[in-house]
């Protein structure tokens, strides 16, 4: 059965996720989303989204590194093991 270790490790991964919903209701009422936004009235969204992001991958607001032209961290990070891996040979 359950013992009380994991009873409370289940206690503090709702509080994280309840956190992260407060955090990110608070940015969506501060940037003038109340009323007529689904963050408002269905909070459980901002789980794993961020109240500023529009959800369309094309835009060029939310996806800055199209922007500027950078690469995003999931391509430095993959450019840097590559390196790593030339030099190992």
């Amino acid at each position: 059965m359950s013992t009380e270790a994991d009873k409370l490790k289940h206690s503090r991964r709702l509080l994280k996720d309840d956190n992260a919903i407060n955090k990110q209701l608070k940015i969506a009422k501060q940037m003038g989303h109340t009323g007529h936004s689904k963050f408002i009235t269905e909070p459980h969204r901002l789980v794993k989204h961020h109240a500023l992001d529009c959800g369309n991958p094309k835009c060029l607001l939310c996806h800055s590194e199209k922007v500027f032209g950078e690469k995003t961290i999931k391509e430095q990070r993959f450019d840097q093991t590559s390196k790593w891996q030339e030099s190992d040979d």
